[in-house]
């Protein structure tokens, strides 16, 4: 919202030196943040990691069931520490991989990253004067919206969320790319041409609601939930690599859709979402209130 915020009134150049301040602050940040407990119990570092467990669950909790927990689940895992690429096609591993990497990629197939990166140019194309103001009360929204996510998450569960925000952000691309595709039969003088842009407006702060209540937070949260310990890190790498090429895909190819055809891409984005539903209701599982080790379970 704040980068939103100051490209109104600085030149890209020098919001991209500006953006150097919040990495500093994150680095130094890091310095304060307490190591994995199952990290460190998997190294052996069994003092570290009861210490940082506590400070995590907060010094007045009782973590010896929980430290029980994960010494035991570690002891199955820890008989064999190295991952062929060929044990990954069991169900205990692919289906994570498979829910883990999958949501992450249609997180950026929704087309999200384009609406954000090319908001300005869409609400031109969509005849608002005020592209760069509209674009920062997108920000707000987004901002606002995720405030809410943070606590409806853990009320009324992951899987529900989901599927409420990839339904929430179809049915607003489609009501985007109606509106579009309406303009292109609505004479220029036409009062219509004002509702279409307010319709067209109104679709895209709503997909930001939707995709802040769900799609844009609780992949990454399931993700770090459903990978077993011994795969964590090379599963997680492998997930954030594929969500940050399909985001290239998406970034580069978006401003050429638009251009071909503004909505026919709303169109596309709106099956990708409605893809998302099926797909979360199908193979996804609600892990609210569960440890990792009985989330491990439900793949066994």
């Amino acid at each position: 919202m704040l980068a939103y915020l100051l490209g109104i009134f600085v030149e890209w150049r020098i919001l991209a030196v500006l953006g150097i301040l919040p990495c500093t602050l994150l680095t130094l940040a890091l310095f304060f943040i307490p190591e994995s407990p199952r990290w460190l119990a998997k190294i052996g570092l069994i003092d570290e990691f009861e210490t940082s467990l506590q400070v995590l669950r907060g010094f007045d909790v009782d973590i010896s069931v929980e430290v029980n927990e994960i010494k035991r689940s570690l002891a199955s895992t820890n008989k064999s520490t190295t991952i062929r690429f060929a044990e990954l096609k069991q169900r205990r591993y692919r289906l994570p991989l498979m829910i883990g990497i999958g949501l992450l990629i249609l997180q950026q197939l929704s087309g999200i990253n384009g609406v954000f990166f090319y908001s300005s140019t869409i609400f031109q194309n969509a005849g608002i004067t005020s592209s760069d103001v509209a674009t920062f009360g997108v920000g707000i929204v987004q901002v606002l919206a995720t405030c809410v996510t943070l606590w409806l998450v853990d009320k009324s569960g992951r899987r529900l969320l989901l599927i409420v925000s990839s339904a929430g952000m179809a049915f607003s691309l489609l009501v985007v790319a109606i509106s579009f595709y309406m303009k292109d039969y609505v004479s220029e003088n036409s009062s219509l041409q004002g509702i279409l842009s307010i319709l067209s407006l109104v679709g895209i702060v709503a997909m930001v609601i939707a995709f802040s209540a769900g799609m844009g937070a609780i992949p990454w949260i399931i993700m770090s939930e459903i990978l077993p310990i011994n795969i964590k890190g090379l599963a997680g790498s492998v997930a954030t690599l594929a969500s940050w090429l399909f985001s290239w895909l998406v970034t580069l190819t978006a401003n050429l859709l638009l251009g071909w055809n503004s909505g026919g891409t709303f169109t596309i984005y709106t099956a990708v979402c409605i893809f998302t539903v099926g797909f979360v209701s199908i193979w996804v599982p609600e892990t609210k209130g569960k440890t990792l080790e009985e989330i491990q379970l439900l793949f066994k």
